[in-house]
């Protein structure tokens, strides 16, 4: 047999795997390997920064989080900005957290905190309480984080400020789970890191489309011009990603991902909590404006088939004896695994978080296969499970 004569399906199959390969590429190019870029460039000193620093509001919503705040909240109220105050809003906790920040108040005079009314109905509790945060804060940047969060340094807000120029709008940050081991800790971690690799990408390329409430900033008079969270009041998320949604434009938003400007979170302590966070996530995604869902669609799609198609040609070659067909499907995978392990890692070394390698192949198709399944979870549910609380 001509070693390179080949039948019709195994063109079909070859040709199948190099568009799949090339669509892939250009994902890895064009979008996830933007954070790289940025942060190279930042450290070049290419990119141009603000040198004022106006005063900021930073505002965090707590729940039964007095643990948390005793222990994270020193981090926020200590940094090194020159006027800035922290607003805690209370929101409806039964443990001691008004006593830890009864006490705190006392140390740190540029903390205050306030509570949310109780029997407020036709709206989520979070974003009740973040509005009454936001009513309460003295000044027009506000930055918002979670109590169960810490900065990975001092000069958090400074970076974050940095990016604030006339005609900024949004900026968006970079969170992380504080470092633990385990195998379900790498899936979470890896998931948050693909997960931002995507919504940073595209902030990056002026495509912003969301953001995440652990690490971001806007402006205060860009949540009364556009009337809050009233669009999805009834909703019991999307105080951080349907509103950032919204309000995004490609000349409001920046990005900042620096490793002093990186909020560290508690670690993901069960399954359950993380496929509530991911249910929830995914019955406000259904909301977004924009393609950016369907092309982020698009390349997972893509990603599958090019394993299926992978695997289906490297079993043809096999059965017909062809090994240049063989050999050209475990080329292009190794290609693409190549390019997955550069940019990737690249990225992960720039935001401080581990590496992958061998653990990517899995996590290539164990992470849409948990899309799925939580896809159906939130279908059995219903939406009313997701409504206000």
């Amino acid at each position: 047999m001509d070693l390179f004569t080949f039948n019709i399906v195994e063109i079909i199959l070859l040709a199948s795997i190099g568009i799949l390969l090339i669509i892939q590429i250009i994902y890895y190019f064009s979008l996830y390997n933007q954070l790289h870029v940025h942060n190279k460039a930042a450290s070049e000193g290419d990119l141009i920064y603000e040198t004022d620093l106006p005063p900021i509001s930073v505002i965090i919503s707590a729940r039964n989080e007095s643990e948390n705040l005793r222990k994270y909240l020193p981090s926020i109220l200590e940094q090194d900005y020159p006027n800035f105050e922290v607003i805690v809003i209370n929101d409806g906790s039964t443990d001691e957290s008004e006593d830890v920040l009864t006490i705190l108040e006392e140390q740190y005079t540029n903390l205050y905190h306030t509570f949310t009314p109780d029997g407020a109905r036709y709206i989520s509790r979070k974003k009740l309480a973040l509005t009454v945060g936001i009513k309460a804060s003295k000044y027009d940047w506000l930055v918002f984080t979670d109590a169960d969060c810490r900065p990975a340094s001092k000069e958090w807000l400074r970076l974050m400020a940095r990016n604030f120029t006339p005609r900024t709008e949004i900026v968006l940050g970079y969170s992380g789970y504080e470092q633990n081991k385990g195998w379900f800790y790498r899936k979470v971690s890896f998931t948050n890191l693909f997960m931002s690799m995507r919504f940073l990408g595209f902030a990056l390329i002026d495509k912003p489309y969301m953001g995440i409430g652990r690490n971001m900033a806007y402006r205060k008079e860009l949540f009364f011009k556009n009337k809050g969270f009233s669009s999805h009041l009834n909703l019991q998320r999307g105080d951080d990603d349907l509103f950032i949604n919204e309000v995004a434009t490609p000349y409001n938003t920046k990005v900042e991902t620096s490793p002093g400007a990186i909020i560290r979170m508690e670690p993901a302590y069960g399954y359950k909590s993380w496929k509530e966070e991911k249910v929830s996530y995914l019955a406000t995604s259904h909301f977004f404006h924009g393609a950016q869902r369907y092309l982020l669609g698009f390349e997972t799609t893509s990603r599958l088939l090019f394993i299926a198609t992978i695997i289906g040609t490297i079993a043809i070659g096999i059965i017909n004896k062809q090994w240049v067909v063989l050999g050209l499907a475990i080329l292009a995978y190794i290609l693409r695994f190549v390019m997955q392990i550069v940019i990737i890692n690249k990225t992960a070394t720039d935001l401080e978080e581990r590496k992958y390698y061998l653990t990517l192949p899995i996590f290539d198709i164990v992470l849409p296969l948990d899309v799925l399944k939580f896809k159906l979870f939130r279908t059995i549910r219903g939406k009313g499970d997701y409504m206000r609380r």
